[in-house]
C-alpha cells in the first residue's frame, strides 16, 4: 500500500472518523462501521486531509482548473486540497456553494472562484454512499457554465452495489462520464488496520456486510 494511503488511513483512525459499532446509513442499510470527517476539526487534521486528496490526485492523473466541494462537508475539502496543491507546486482555484443563493454584495451561489466555460472541474467529497450529493454537484457546475466535470475523488470507497450489480462508484463514473476515484477502499483500511486496530470480529463483520451489499 502506497505510504500516502497509510497516513491517510491514520490520519482517519487518530481522530476517530472511522468508527465501528452499529449504524444505520442514510440508504437504511445496517454498516458495522461509519465515516464521519467532520471529526477533523483542527488545522493539523485537515492538513493532512487535504494533502491526501492532493496526492490522489496527483496519481491519479486528474488534472483540473477548479476544485469544487459541495456545501457543507465538501467545503473544507476543496479548500484543503487546493492549498496542499499549491505547495506542491500547481496552484488552482476552488469554489463551494451556498445552500440559498445571496441576492447581495457579489450575489450567486457559488463562493471563491465561480466556474466558466471551459474550466475542467473536480469535484471533492467525503464519502459516496447513493451518489446524489456528486449528481448534483454536477449539474449546478454545468448549468452555470460550460464546464468539464475532468473526475470526483472521495476519502474512502464503501465498495458497495448500487442500483444495478454494480458499485455506486462505478455506477456514478458511467452516468459522469469521468472518472471516479477514492483515496482508499474499505478492504484497505481493513487489511492495513488488522488485527492492530481491527479485530478478527470487526473483520467478519466487514466482510459480511460487504457479502450482502458489496459489489
Amino acid at each position: 500500500m502506497d505510504s500516502y494511503k497509510q497516513r491517510f488511513i491514520d490520519l482517519l483512525v487518530r481522530h476517530e472518523v472511522l468508527r465501528f459499532g452499529d449504524f444505520t446509513l442514510k440508504s437504511g442499510r445496517r454498516s458495522p462501521y461509519f465515516i464521519n470527517a467532520g471529526q477533523l476539526r483542527t488545522g493539523a487534521a485537515i492538513a493532512g486531509l487535504g494533502e491526501a486528496y492532493a496526492e490522489c490526485l496527483q496519481r491519479e492523473g486528474l488534472h483540473c482548473d477548479l476544485l469544487f466541494g459541495p456545501s457543507y462537508k465538501g467545503v473544507p475539502l476543496a479548500v484543503a486540497t487546493a492549498i496542499a496543491q499549491a505547495r506542491a507546486g500547481s496552484d488552482v482555484a476552488f469554489c463551494f456553494d451556498r445552500k440559498e443563493a445571496k441576492d447581495h454584495g457579489e450575489g450567486g451561489v457559488f463562493v471563491g472562484t465561480a466556474p466558466w466555460d471551459g474550466a475542467r472541474v473536480v469535484i471533492v467529497d467525503d464519502v459516496i454512499t447513493s451518489g446524489k450529493s456528486i449528481h448534483e454537484a454536477a449539474e449546478l457546475l454545468r448549468k452555470a457554465a460550460a464546464v468539464t466535470v475532468a473526475g470526483v475523488v472521495v476519502a474512502v470507497d464503501r465498495m458497495e452495489r448500487g442500483r444495478g450489480a454494480v458499485s455506486t462508484l462505478a455506477e456514478l463514473q458511467a452516468e459522469l462520464g469521468a472518472p471516479v476515484r477514492a483515496i482508499v477502499t474499505i478492504r484497505e483500511i481493513a487489511a492495513y488496520l488488522h488485527p492492530r486496530v481491527i479485530d478478527d470480529a470487526r473483520l467478519r463483520a466487514i466482510e459480511g456486510y460487504l457479502a450482502e451489499h458489496g459489489a
